[in-house]
């Protein structure tokens, strides 16, 4: 069975890992990374062109302007990125953008059907979905039904990570020499990573708790 596959890559931990995972068997032709004003968005670019090369596949950004212009988040807007309150509903609201996965899915899924993808992969985790309704079981089994429907070509989307947590994430890459030293997982637009925003902390305890110290001071 033909398992041609497109993966959502933002260049962050989890879609990295989710694109070096071990028990992967697809065949990841095309990654797509999104640019939508995040503040992280050149270095999530840069970073994700890095991982693709190591990967040897296509790389293609898409540009979302419009997205930004309806976002009033952290991530896009004026206002701080939250270092403080982090795991509140709070914190979650002020990195929320409108409808984020599902659109993305959604252009992977046009991508699928014209160009005869069977899978899109994307990094929904554990952690997140404890948060993000977009990255829980239920969301990727919905919207995997959508395309069955809303494409001729009816790829499925695919969550490798769905079941494992930061800590398990960073153990599998650590195991199977993901290049770690590549990740982008900042909310920031620093050279570096800023180390205080919420995904740079589930990042650094990650690796703390599977002795990762080395990427460390790599990426901060």
């Amino acid at each position: 069975m033909n398992k041609k596959a497109i993966i959502l890559l933002s260049g962050g931990l989890d879609s990295l890992v989710a694109l070096g995972f071990p028990q992967n068997d697809y065949k990841i032709e095309l990654a797509l990374t999104f640019d939508y004003g995040q503040k992280s968005a050149e270095a999530e670019i840069e970073a994700s062109a890095k991982i693709c090369e190591h990967y040897n596949i296509e790389h293609k950004v898409i540009k979302l302007d419009w997205l930004k212009e309806i976002t009033k988040t952290s991530l896009v807007s004026e206002d701080e990125i939250p270092t403080s309150n982090l795991g509140t509903a709070e914190s979650a609201a002020s990195v929320w953008i409108p409808n984020r996965n599902g659109l993305f899915l959604n252009i992977a899924a046009a991508f699928a059907d014209s160009f005869k993808y069977d899978y899109i992969l994307f990094g929904a985790n554990k952690d997140e979905g404890a948060t993000f309704p977009d990255n829980t079981e239920n969301f990727r089994a919905e919207i995997s039904k959508v395309f069955e429907t809303s494409t001729l070509k009816k790829p499925k989307v695919v969550a490798p990570l769905i079941n494992y947590t930061k800590n398990d994430i960073v153990k599998i890459a650590m195991e199977n020499d993901v290049p770690l030293e590549l990740v982008r997982s900042c909310y920031a637009g620093g050279e570096k990573h800023c180390g205080e925003c919420e995904s740079c902390r589930h990042l650094k305890r990650a690796l703390i708790a599977n002795h990762g110290e080395k990427y460390i001071g790599i990426l901060f």
